[in-house]
């Protein structure tokens, strides 16, 4: 490990050497048209045109001289797609090539320090890169699972195989904790509802992704659990009194920070205890009174995505001049690069912006950097971690109503699901019959699958067990005899399915979430 002094004195030379144009780009992160950061489609170079004047990724980073680039990716059942307007993530080889060719742009630039190559691979709901990874479950399944030490493990797959393929930040893992209400937005993303219990699994994902070689973001400060408005349309308020923001909310916040957590992501939200009417993004009370003064965090703090609507009400080279102001070192995902990075440049030669805040900012990036400037794992291991992942995912089976330690349906099977589960209702069945389960077309017990963003419209009222592969809040309204909850439809969630419907193995989890009606496990 690089001792601390002569990394600062690292940092120290390198900024010396700085423009105002150098600290303005070092500070952006925004995202890019195109699959290839060279080689891009007409149309992709007019949508980099349009947001930088560019037309490829490569000239944006030299151009601007950017701190970074997050990547996109996205499916229909994503709750954070508002605001995603790129998809430039396919699969592991497209993401290494473009990710080389991005450092390959950067290699040249003063700061001479790669560039920081992010995205939102929280697994479950939200996850960019879905082909040929290993997929874990979603956080509110290690929740269940209850097990730190399964967490780390799986995690450190995740982590090396994100690292292979280029990435070394993940906007991950998600330190909200839910409130009675559950929030929408949030749901699944989140580990659960005990501050504590959440705290121990933030910890283990962060410890996780940093021996895999990628540095993890807890998001979204001070939390976003007991909202209802979604901050990419709305600034939702949280109403919570401070003693309960501190019990709760940031409980699980300050485990990350223990556990070394280099990034934290500010939340477009309305925090009435500490700045009311302010955006915890743009708020200094917030993000240096309370989590540079009062938590003593010394890490990266990034802007949620400035394209949200919270953020659009300023102009782009506004927005970014307040965050900066409030305490944030890097801005994510302006709408406008080339308007923000002027307004960063023209707000330091005016004096609007100190110099001293623009290199404290730009200091922790590069300290962030160099820290993470080692080499990657060969592509030929993405993918590879199942081992290494199917525990946590088979830990978080729960069973919230039925007979515990027994197979929940006897003699031949038909799996149905809501519209849209095709892909797990697939790979349920074959697991199933690998398991020894007759599986039918017509007749037999029903095993009926509901996922994110499905109702009671959904269910199948001749369903023998209902499983829930995202929140379980549905699972009271069924009426099945059995009622499973695997908060995820990942492979690996379905096969350790089919081992408890099968009855070869016992559901030990336990909800992480109040279901009314239901107890948190039947399974004592």
């Amino acid at each position: 490990m690089q001792d601390p002094a002569d990394l600062s004195a690292k940092v120290a030379a390198i900024v010396k050497h700085m423009s105002d144009e150098d600290l303005a780009g070092q500070v952006l992160m925004p995202y890019a048209y195109g699959r290839s950061a060279t080689d891009v489609a007409p149309g992709t170079a007019t949508g980099n045109r349009a947001l930088a004047g560019v037309d490829t990724p490569a000239q944006m980073v030299q151009k601007f001289r950017l701190g970074g680039i997050i990547l996109i990716g996205f499916g229909g059942a994503d709750p954070t797609s508002a605001n995603q307007p790129v998809n430039n993530v396919e699969n592991p080889a497209q993401v290494r090539a473009l990710t080389t060719g991005l450092q390959n742009a950067a290699a040249g630039l003063t700061a001479d320090v790669p560039l920081l190559i992010g995205t939102d691979q929280e697994f479950g709901v939200v996850t960019r890169l879905t082909t040929g990874v290993t997929m874990l479950p979603s956080a509110m399944a290690f929740g269940a699972a209850g097990n730190p030490g399964l967490t780390e493990t799986a995690w450190r797959a995740a982590g090396a195989e994100l690292a292979a393929v280029g990435v070394n930040v993940d906007f991950a893992p998600v330190a909200d904790v839910l409130g009675p209400a559950g929030s929408a937005v949030i749901g699944s993303r989140s580990f659960g509802s005990d501050p504590r219990a959440a705290g121990e699994q933030v910890a283990a994902a962060v410890r996780g992704l940093r021996a895999g070689g990628v540095a993890a973001t807890l998001k979204h400060f001070p939390g976003h659990g007991h909202t209802t408005a979604d901050s990419h349309t709305d600034l939702p308020v949280l109403k919570q009194t401070r003693q309960l923001l501190d019990s709760d909310d940031l409980t699980s916040f300050k485990a990350g920070i223990r556990a070394g957590a280099p990034l934290i992501m500010a939340g477009h939200l309305d925090v009435q205890s500490i700045d009311p009417g302010v955006a915890a993004t743009f708020s200094h009370k917030v993000l240096t009174d309370l989590l540079r003064g009062e938590l003593k965090y010394d890490g990266v703090v990034v802007t949620d995505g400035m394209n949200m609507a919270p953020a659009m009400k300023f102009s782009p080279g506004d927005a970014a001049v307040k965050a900066l102001l409030a305490g944030n070192d890097l801005i994510l995902m302006t709408p406008n690069v080339a308007a923000a990075h002027k307004g960063i440049v023209d707000a330091i030669r005016a004096g609007v912006l100190p110099r001293a805040r623009i290199v404290e900012a730009v200091s922790r990036i590069l300290k962030l950097k160099l820290g993470l400037d080692r080499e990657a794992p060969a592509l030929s291991s993405v993918g590879t971690h199942g081992q290494q992942v199917a525990p946590a995912a088979a830990a978080a089976i729960t069973l919230l109503r039925g007979a515990c330690g027994q197979p929940l349906v006897t003699g031949p099977v038909r799996v149905t699901a809501a519209k849209g589960r095709d892909k797990a209702k697939a790979r349920l069945t074959a697991a199933l019959k690998a398991a020894g389960v007759t599986v039918v077309e017509t007749g037999g017990s029903v095993v009926h699958l509901v996922g994110y963003g499905d109702a009671k419209a959904d269910l199948n009222t001749e369903a023998a067990v209902t499983v829930a592969m995202d929140t379980p809040y549905l699972l009271g309204q069924s009426n099945a005899k059995a009622l499973v909850a695997t908060y995820s439809s990942s492979d690996l969630s379905m096969d350790a399915l089919a081992q408890v419907l099968a009855g070869k193995a016992k559901p030990t989890g336990r909800a992480p979430v109040e279901v009314a009606g239901l107890p948190r496990t039947t399974c004592a």
